[in-house]
This record gives C-alpha cells, structure tokens and sequence, in this order.
C-alpha cells in the first residue's frame, strides 16, 4: 500500500474464553481509505475479533494501535468515538431518525444542528427522512441510519460485522456502494466481516482469512479469495 502508515494496526491479538482460544495471535494493519475486508467459516472467530478491535471485549494478548497509538492508552468511550462499529442487525432507538443520529455527538455534550443530522443523512441516501420514526425504516434504511450514526462521531475507522447479511439483494449492493463512497470521500479506515466471498472481492482491496480463531492467509483480496474458496 505504498509508504501510507496504518490508521489501525491489529498486532497478535489473542483472546481465550473457557481454556479456548476464539482469536489466537491475529495480526493485520488497514489504511486510510481502504476497506479490509475479515472472511471465513462459521465459528472461526470473524466477529469475535472485531470485538477486540474497539475493545467490546478485551484481548488476552496483543493490541491495536489507532494511528500509532496503542489502543489502551486511550479511554474506551473515546476510542468506540474514534472506531465506530455497525453490526448485522441495525440496533435503533424508538425514536425519529434524527434522534439516532445526534446520540453520539450528544454523549459528547455536542448537539447537532437540523443542518448537520441532514447533511449526514445525505451521505447515506436518506435525506429528507430526519423526521422518520426510526421503527419505520426497511432493513436497508436502518442499516443506513446506522452508517449515519456512526459517521456522526467523525471517526477515524469503521467496523463493519456483516452489514448486510439480513438484507435482499438490492440493499446489499446498495450499502456496499455506500461503503465504498464513504471510505473514499471520507479518507476513513474500514474492517468488514463478512462470510459472503463475492462481497469481499467487491468491497475489499486486501483480506484476511480465518480458520478456528487463526489467521490462515493475507494480502491482496483475490489471492485470499482464490486460495479460500471452499470457506462458505
């Protein structure tokens, strides 16, 4: 990736739960404006190492550093504001649209103006719907307010679990579109799970491959792909 530094560099992360290694010594590194994308089998540990990441759950060894600093120097909630995640199922509170999207930045004792909820809003497709009842949405619409939400922390990465797994076909493509635009237009950096091969080779420029919590194969994303074609 030429002399770009990684915005985030995952080194030997580890976690054992119940005498069982679910991450064993997984490394990777993602810079500013690519996506990476995390494939493999269920059960080989994709989503449990997202978790690590941005430290939902903590690592038995290793770490991560956020643009050269070691993750644990920095405060959990700041560093969820600095690496934002969006899970399979859009997780919405029962309010309108614009409610979802200011409760980052108000956690953070900022409000966000109606122009601001809109503008973000239009990044993701969804302008004019900041009066919606987020209870109203399609999956597609709720996957993006989540895009939304997270975009409204300005952060400097994005964990992507999945996102459109729950999603038909025409959604899919249209958040995977999404995806690429804000990655792009954004400068940000994006970790995608996903266990869906032909997404990663549409999404990612590099991947990983896990099997059984190990990291079994990186570089550039057909080369995994080819390599992992028997992982469904």
């Amino acid at each position: 990736m030429g002399e770009r530094p990684p915005l985030l560099a995952a080194v030997h992360l580890s976690r054992v739960v119940g005498g069982k290694a679910v991450v064993d010594g997984v490394s990777f590194d993602v810079v500013r404006g690519e996506v990476l994308a995390v494939t493999g089998p269920s059960g080989s540990g994709k989503s449990s190492l997202l978790r690590l990441v941005n430290r939902l759950d903590e690592p038995t060894a290793g770490t991560v550093y956020l643009e050269g600093t070691d993750y644990r120097l920095i405060p959990p909630r700041e560093l969820r504001r600095r690496v934002g995640m969006v899970t399979q199922t859009a997780y919405l509170f029962p309010h309108t649209v614009a409610d979802n999207v200011r409760f980052g930045p108000r956690r953070q004792g900022r409000e966000l103006s109606g122009e601001a909820v809109e503008e973000l809003l239009g990044r993701v497709g969804l302008r004019g719907m900041a009066a919606a009842e987020a209870v109203n949405l399609s999956g597609g619409e709720a996957q993006r307010v989540s895009m939304a939400r997270a975009l409204a922390n300005s952060p400097a990465a994005l964990l992507l679990d999945e996102p459109t797994s729950a999603l038909d076909e025409d959604s899919k493509r249209g958040i995977e579109t999404l995806i690429l635009e804000l990655v792009r237009e954004s400068g940000i950096a994006c970790v995608m799970v996903t266990h869906d091969l032909a997404q990663a080779a549409r999404v990612a420029a590099r991947a990983v491959a896990l099997r059984a919590g190990r990291m079994v194969r990186s570089g550039p994303v057909q080369e995994v792909l080819d390599a992992q074609g028997d992982v469904h």
